[in-house]
């Protein structure tokens, strides 16, 4: 009988948590169907504000922005973070524990400490080049990104290296293999799905951020957390419920095919044999 109320207790537990997670999310989805403006009144059914968000220049540019800054520093921290992923494992230990420390300090540390000090950097680098205050925009913007997502990258990279067989590389390159030839043969297969978790954290908290965003994008370029901010000034229109309704199912939907190809590929998993590593 214990076991029983315990066991419901639990899963009471889990929908309680999950409630409090997508609760505001799925109020926020059907408000973006709401024939008026109105946040808390439901007065019927409407996909003018998808319509409305497709035709706002200001809006699709910042979105623009946004997904273009995401992929491009996602794609470049998850090369860097994989890499550097690869050098601590080969590192002592006593090298490999600090580093990796000093690594993780953008994630533990403050979004404003780090976007003012990225600031003050790119302002230095402007001066010093005779641009100053003009420096920031699309390209320090990126730096920035990329600087905060390549520990998550590692983080997430890590742990398959230390899953890694090491005899694996060795009866490669016994077999012929060059250095390259056998961490792209054996390596880079077997810490794959932490690459695309990498890759996936590292999208995710660039489209996310804004603290970080706000001090290093200068006055001509803007993100779509910047121009939510600048409407909150005002009055939030329903458009920013279309776009963050697109972008979540965008996600979801981006999760769901890769935790089912993760899920295919784990049960279809067999040993590199020494015929694949020759091909």
């Amino acid at each position: 009988m214990t076991g029983k109320k315990v066991r419901f207790g639990e899963k009471l537990l889990v929908v309680l948590l999950f409630v409090f997670l997508y609760a505001p999310i799925l109020v926020l989805i059907v408000f973006s169907f709401n024939a008026t403006k109105s946040r808390a009144v439901w007065t019927g059914f409407t996909f003018k504000w998808y319509g409305e968000l497709f035709s706002d220049a200001t809006l699709m540019s910042s979105l623009y922005t946004t997904l273009g800054v995401a992929v491009l520093s996602s794609l470049i921290a998850t090369v860097a973070g994989t890499l550097a992923a690869m050098a601590f494992y080969n590192m002592k230990k006593r090298w490999r524990t600090p580093l990796l420390t000093i690594s993780n300090i953008p994630v533990v540390n403050a979004d404003i400490i780090t976007g003012v000090s990225l600031s003050l950097l790119f302002v230095s680098v402007g001066k010093f080049l005779g641009h100053e205050y003009g420096f920031l925009g699309f390209g320090t913007l990126l730096l920035a990104h990329i600087s905060f997502n390549i520990p998550y990258v590692v983080l997430s990279v890590m742990p398959k290296f230390r899953q890694l067989d090491n005899n694996l590389v060795d009866a490669a390159e016994d077999l012929g293999c060059t250095p390259a030839q056998a961490f792209t043969k054996v390596v880079l297969p077997q810490i794959m799905p932490g690459v695309v978790s990498g890759m996936l954290i590292a999208f995710t908290m660039s489209v996310d951020d804004f603290v970080i965003s706000y001090f290093t994008a200068g006055t001509t370029t803007q993100t779509l957390s910047m121009y939510i901010y600048a409407m909150t000034r005002m009055r939030v229109s329903p458009k920013i419920n279309a776009i963050s309704t697109l972008l979540f199912t965008v996600v979801l939907a981006l999760l769901i095919i890769i935790n089912f190809r993760n899920n295919k590929n784990d049960g279809a998993a067999k040993p590199v044999t020494a015929k694949e590593i020759k091909q």
